[in-house]
């Protein structure tokens, strides 16, 4: 197990009714009800933030970093992703967005989009590399990369070993802060405007590189109000003559990163698959493991419906924002960036992606096989409604709980009411009777 693992989404206890909306939904069944509360079970989590997305009494939420945080800092560097552009109507001009983080606060932006080009520009050439393992999948989004290593261990091995634009992003801005300001990095701070929690982990508990250049994680939600006054400002300005713009760099491919399909996209090649929202994803990641899917080169998985503009942590409606990002799309080249110089050394992961064996029971396959026999006929016992009643997901969740001593028989309600109708010599009208 992971020492010091973090996870983003928490739960408010206070606000939690025990309603059951959560655990079915979660797609690691990390979440049981126990005692009328909600528990989390930490190392299961992957952070897509769907409990946040269904739950209906607000229990879920997302942790991030808050505002203040910017005081903390000598030189502060905001890293928006495509997606924050998607949050603001009738904008056809997104250095309108980058000018409004410099009236805010910040002394610097770097847009995660150009970091994404460059990535759009490595996997093309990684696509024609002989030896890598088809279909690549993705590496950008980080919930489906943990769902991987915890669910589908036989895929691993497909996950680009290239870095998400965050990261790239976060290392390229860095590096040319230093230069220009000359400051220790201790007093340089790279602020990521975040859509999901997922990707509040990837920085405080990365996967493929030992640590992060992003210093702090804010919320699109958290930064939205303030950017529509600081952008009001910048519009009252553009007609100064000595108001220069912040450089703007992305273009078509970097920002198409927000949107579903966006990423395949830019890569200019035909054999793509691209999924978004978490149920599909475990969809094609299944099939994939079945060995189901053929003539494919490239899978882009994104758990947010929408892909990045339906994080949690976004304001906009994720259908709304994407005809936003198409229509900002039609103002921008192609691309912004340029690789001729080849690519930066950070752009590739130092780590393996390694198995987390969350699923199994036991040490051994003898041990494995063994417990494996006592859930089945713990299951058997069970109704097979998967109701959620007893607290658990399925029957076969809650199966597993009891053999592993984590709760009883008792708590399913049906089986418990068909034992005490049977005391009683009353059918219950359960199958089995």
């Amino acid at each position: 197990m992971e020492k010091n693992y973090l996870l983003s989404v928490t739960l408010d206890s206070e606000n939690c009714t025990g309603c059951t909306n959560c655990l079915k939904r979660c797609p690691t069944e990390a979440i049981r009800v126990r005692g009328g509360k909600a528990k989390i079970k930490k190392m299961y989590c992957i952070d897509c933030g769907e409990c946040i997305r269904i739950c209906p009494h607000h229990a879920k939420r997302a942790a991030y970093d808050s505002l203040d945080t910017l005081a903390d800092f000598e030189y502060k560097i905001a890293l928006p992703p495509p997606s924050l552009y998607a949050q603001f109507n009738n904008l056809d001009d997104k250095s309108l967005v980058l000018d409004a983080l410099i009236q805010f606060g910040f002394d610097e932006v770097f847009e995660v989009a150009a970091a994404a080009e460059i990535i759009s520009a490595a996997t093309r050439q990684e696509l024609r590399r002989e030896g890598v393992r088809l279909p690549l999948i993705s590496s950008a989004c980080p919930s489906t990369v943990r769902l991987i290593r915890v669910r589908f261990p036989n895929l691993i091995d497909n996950i680009s070993r290239l870095a998400a634009p965050i990261d790239l992003a976060a290392d390229l801005a860095v590096k040319a802060a230093i230069t220009k300001t000359g400051l220790p990095r201790e007093k340089i701070g790279v602020f990521f405007i975040t859509p999901c929690p997922a990707k509040v982990t990837s920085v405080y508990s990365p996967l493929g590189i030992g640590k992060s250049n992003v210093d702090r994680v804010i919320a699109v939600s958290d930064i939205y109000p303030k950017l529509l006054s600081a952008m009001k400002k910048v519009y009252e300005k553009y007609d100064d003559d000595d108001f220069s713009h912040t450089n703007t760099i992305a273009g078509k491919i970097g920002v198409s990163w927000g949107n579903r399909g966006g990423e395949a996209a830019g890569l200019i090649i035909d054999r793509y698959l691209a999924a978004d929202g978490i149920e599909n994803v475990i969809r094609v990641l299944n099939d994939l493991e079945d060995n189901k899917i053929h003539n494919v080169d490239f899978i882009e998985l994104n758990a947010c419906a929408g892909g990045c503009v339906g994080g949690v942590l976004t304001v906009e409606n994720p259908f709304i924002a994407n005809v936003k990002l198409n229509k900002l799309r039609k103002y921008l080249p192609v691309s912004g960036t340029h690789t001729e110089d080849g690519f930066p050394e950070s752009i590739r992961l130092t780590k393996p992606i390694e198995y987390l064996p969350l699923f199994e029971y036991g040490g051994s396959v003898a041990e494995s096989i063994a417990m494996m026999q006592k859930i089945d006929a713990q299951f058997a016992r069970l109704p097979g409604l998967d109701c959620g009643c007893c607290g658990a997901p399925s029957c076969r969740a809650h199966a597993e709980d009891i053999i592993k001593g984590k709760t009883t028989e008792n708590e399913c309600i049906h089986l418990l009411k068909k034992n005490l109708q049977a005391l009683a010599g009353v059918s219950t009208g359960i199958s089995g009777d």
